[in-house]
């Protein structure tokens, strides 16, 4: 039983679960309904399973190897959260993001023959070679690391838009209708893309600055010690403003289609909790400081994917 929590502990099965959530809440609020007014996709429910399946592979194998490579730091930063030479030896560790990133690609691959999709091998490929990349050097650059992480995170969202905007077609529909829906769906999945994007970056900035103390230790380039804590929380600060800003021009967009469960969820439950961050933000000084605001930026961010639900009740 242990042997279990240690490894649900090292592939983040939150955050695997949260892969889960968003792709299915995806699928049933911007794709599924859709059938009933004669637009369909030539990507059925057993391909985007898999496409699930090998998203989760793939990010389990990179939180693996990233925690393999990060062990001395883990050490210094969490030494009672590591698991590697602890409960799992660090060969097994090894050997599961093989076997994972394998599964994934292959999974991808499958997907690739069996529908018109012909990129999805390539592109997951191309993920666990970034994730590796960024395990062994990319994530101790200025930047370079953050960046790339909330690409990945975007790119979530992005995999499972574009399996469905390459496979949309219309049969027996209003030619009208379906350029409103395309041209929808695409706004859509660039907003919550966006979203994904930024506030991954503003809670990966934070975790450097509840990092620094280890990555210091080992020679990390992060922003807090590049650019020093009062930089680093003026950058988080920003982005935080932005997207604020932008859910703000958004509510005030949808209020004009009578969407007032939308403002009212977006409010309580996105803006409000951004606006404490920021006000937290200035005073927060320890790493349990820093590790509350990453937690509540998490919540945000399943928050925003949630609000999903949004579209699948107003259209």
């Amino acid at each position: 039983m242990k042997l279990i929590a240690a490894f649900l502990s090292l592939v983040r099965w939150q955050n695997l679960a949260f892969i889960v959530i968003t792709q299915v809440l995806f699928y049933y609020s911007l794709v599924q309904q859709r059938y009933s007014k004669s637009i369909y996709f030539n990507f059925d429910k057993n391909h985007f399973i898999l496409l699930i399946i090998a998203s989760v592979l793939i990010a389990a194998a990179g939180y693996i190897i990233n925690d393999y490579f990060d062990l001395n730091i883990d050490q210094v930063n969490k030494p009672d959260r590591t698991v590697i030479d602890k409960s799992i030896k660090r060969r097994w560790a090894i050997v599961q993001h093989i076997l994972f990133s394998l599964a994934g690609i292959g999974i991808s691959v499958y997907i690739d023959l069996t529908t018109s999709i012909f990129w999805l091998g390539i592109s997951n490929l191309a993920c666990v070679m970034l994730l590796f990349g960024y395990s062994i050097t990319l994530k101790k650059k200025l930047l370079i690391g953050n960046i790339l992480i909330s690409a990945l995170t975007a790119w979530v969202i992005i995999v499972a838009f574009l399996c469905y905007y390459r496979t949309i077609y219309c049969a027996n529909c209003d030619p009208a209708y379906y350029d409103v829906y395309v041209h929808r769906f695409i706004r859509i999945s660039v907003l919550y893309a966006g979203f994904a994007f930024i506030i991954s970056l503003i809670r990966e900035v934070v975790k450097d600055l509840e990092d620094m103390h280890g990555d210091a230790r080992y020679g990390c380039k992060t922003m807090p010690i590049v650019w020093g804590i009062p930089a680093s929380k003026i950058f988080v600060a920003v982005w935080l403003i932005v997207l604020i800003s932008v859910i703000c021009v958004v509510q005030v967009y949808v209020l004009q289609f009578g969407w007032w469960w939308s403002a009212v969820y977006s409010i309580a439950l996105i803006i409000v909790p951004l606006i404490w961050i920021i006000f937290k933000l200035r005073a927060a000084q320890t790493p349990a400081d820093y590790h509350r605001l990453s937690s509540v930026i998490k919540y945000v961010m399943f928050a925003g994917i949630l609000s999903m639900l949004v579209f699948r009740i107003y259209t």
